[in-house]
Protein backbone atom coordinates (compact mmCIF):
# COMPACT_ATOMS: atom_id res chain seq x y z
CA UNK A 1 0.00 0.00 0.00
CA UNK A 2 1.01 3.26 -0.65
CA UNK A 3 2.28 5.78 1.78
CA UNK A 4 -0.68 8.27 0.77
CA UNK A 5 -3.29 5.36 0.78
CA UNK A 6 -2.26 5.07 3.90
CA UNK A 7 -2.27 8.40 5.25
CA UNK A 8 -5.79 8.76 3.72
CA UNK A 9 -7.06 5.50 5.74
CA UNK A 10 -5.52 7.29 9.07
CA UNK A 11 -7.03 10.25 8.60
CA UNK A 12 -10.25 8.34 7.93
CA UNK A 13 -10.33 6.07 10.40
CA UNK A 14 -8.75 8.22 13.13
CA UNK A 15 -11.42 10.77 12.39
CA UNK A 16 -13.78 7.87 12.86
CA UNK A 17 -12.57 7.18 16.16
CA UNK A 18 -12.32 11.36 16.97
CA UNK A 19 -16.28 11.46 16.09
CA UNK A 20 -16.97 8.10 18.66
CA UNK A 21 -15.24 9.12 21.37
CA UNK A 22 -16.21 12.67 21.13
CA UNK A 23 -19.58 11.32 21.12
CA UNK A 24 -18.95 9.29 23.88
CA UNK A 25 -17.20 11.76 26.34
CA UNK A 26 -19.79 14.58 25.44
CA UNK A 27 -22.78 12.64 26.70
CA UNK A 28 -20.84 11.55 29.83
CA UNK A 29 -19.87 15.55 30.43
CA UNK A 30 -23.24 16.94 29.00
CA UNK A 31 -25.59 14.65 29.98
CA UNK A 32 -24.46 13.43 33.33
CA UNK A 33 -27.51 12.07 34.61
CA UNK A 34 -28.39 10.08 31.47
CA UNK A 35 -24.84 8.72 31.47
CA UNK A 36 -25.03 7.60 35.26
CA UNK A 37 -28.55 5.40 34.07
CA UNK A 38 -26.18 4.00 31.24
CA UNK A 39 -23.26 2.63 33.40
CA UNK A 40 -26.43 1.76 35.97
CA UNK A 41 -27.58 -0.65 33.67
CA UNK A 42 -24.48 -1.83 32.40
CA UNK A 43 -23.35 -2.31 36.06
CA UNK A 44 -20.36 -0.06 36.26
CA UNK A 45 -19.71 2.45 38.99
CA UNK A 46 -20.67 5.84 37.97
CA UNK A 47 -17.83 7.24 39.61
CA UNK A 48 -15.90 6.54 36.48
CA UNK A 49 -17.65 8.22 34.26
CA UNK A 50 -15.83 12.00 34.81
CA UNK A 51 -12.69 10.18 34.63
CA UNK A 52 -13.07 8.78 31.65
CA UNK A 53 -14.57 11.30 29.82
CA UNK A 54 -11.10 13.34 30.41
CA UNK A 55 -8.98 9.95 29.23
CA UNK A 56 -10.98 9.76 26.14
CA UNK A 57 -10.45 13.66 25.06
CA UNK A 58 -6.56 13.22 26.28
CA UNK A 59 -6.45 10.22 24.12
CA UNK A 60 -7.65 12.25 21.41
CA UNK A 61 -5.39 14.69 21.61
CA UNK A 62 -2.41 12.54 22.17
CA UNK A 63 -2.75 10.93 18.80
CA UNK A 64 -4.26 13.51 16.43
CA UNK A 65 -0.29 15.64 17.87
CA UNK A 66 1.75 12.53 17.60
CA UNK A 67 4.21 13.88 19.81
CA UNK A 68 5.20 11.09 22.14
CA UNK A 69 4.83 7.91 20.90
CA UNK A 70 4.31 5.82 24.23
CA UNK A 71 1.63 8.00 25.12
CA UNK A 72 0.01 7.22 21.24
CA UNK A 73 0.96 3.54 22.10
CA UNK A 74 -1.15 3.95 25.86
CA UNK A 75 -4.30 6.32 23.84
CA UNK A 76 -4.66 3.86 20.91
CA UNK A 77 -4.59 0.73 23.87
CA UNK A 78 -7.07 2.82 26.25
CA UNK A 79 -9.36 3.30 23.29
CA UNK A 80 -8.85 -0.57 21.85
CA UNK A 81 -9.76 -1.70 25.48
CA UNK A 82 -12.55 0.24 26.32
CA UNK A 83 -14.44 -0.80 23.46
CA UNK A 84 -13.80 -4.51 23.60
CA UNK A 85 -14.82 -4.03 27.02
CA UNK A 86 -17.90 -2.14 26.01
CA UNK A 87 -18.47 -4.61 23.33
CA UNK A 88 -18.42 -7.17 25.61
CA UNK A 89 -20.73 -5.95 28.07
CA UNK A 90 -23.35 -4.95 25.36
CA UNK A 91 -23.02 -8.32 24.10
CA UNK A 92 -23.50 -9.94 27.56
CA UNK A 93 -26.76 -7.77 28.03
CA UNK A 94 -27.85 -8.73 24.27
CA UNK A 95 -28.81 -4.45 23.67
CA UNK A 96 -27.34 -4.49 20.19
CA UNK A 97 -25.21 -1.59 21.47
CA UNK A 98 -21.65 -4.30 21.13
CA UNK A 99 -22.23 -3.89 17.00
CA UNK A 100 -21.51 -0.28 17.11
CA UNK A 101 -18.52 -0.89 19.64
CA UNK A 102 -17.25 -3.73 18.00
CA UNK A 103 -16.37 -1.60 14.69
CA UNK A 104 -15.06 0.62 16.78
CA UNK A 105 -12.60 -1.72 18.09
CA UNK A 106 -11.85 -2.85 14.36
CA UNK A 107 -11.18 0.83 13.11
CA UNK A 108 -9.14 1.66 16.12
CA UNK A 109 -6.95 -1.12 15.15
CA UNK A 110 -6.87 -0.22 11.66
CA UNK A 111 -5.92 3.45 12.72
CA UNK A 112 -3.25 2.03 14.70
CA UNK A 113 -1.47 0.01 11.81
CA UNK A 114 -2.09 2.48 9.33
CA UNK A 115 -0.63 5.48 11.39
CA UNK A 116 2.39 2.70 12.55
CA UNK A 117 2.97 1.93 8.57
CA UNK A 118 2.60 6.21 7.23
CA UNK A 119 4.13 7.90 10.05
CA UNK A 120 6.52 5.62 11.81
CA UNK A 121 8.11 3.56 9.04
CA UNK A 122 8.12 6.30 6.80
CA UNK A 123 10.21 8.43 9.26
Amino acid sequence: MSTKTLKTTYYITTGLITALMLMSAGMYFLKHDDAVIVFNNLGYPTYIIYPLAVAKTLGLIVIWTRKSNTLKEWAYAGFFFDLVLATTTHYMLADNGYLLTAAGAVIVLISYVAQKKAFVNAS
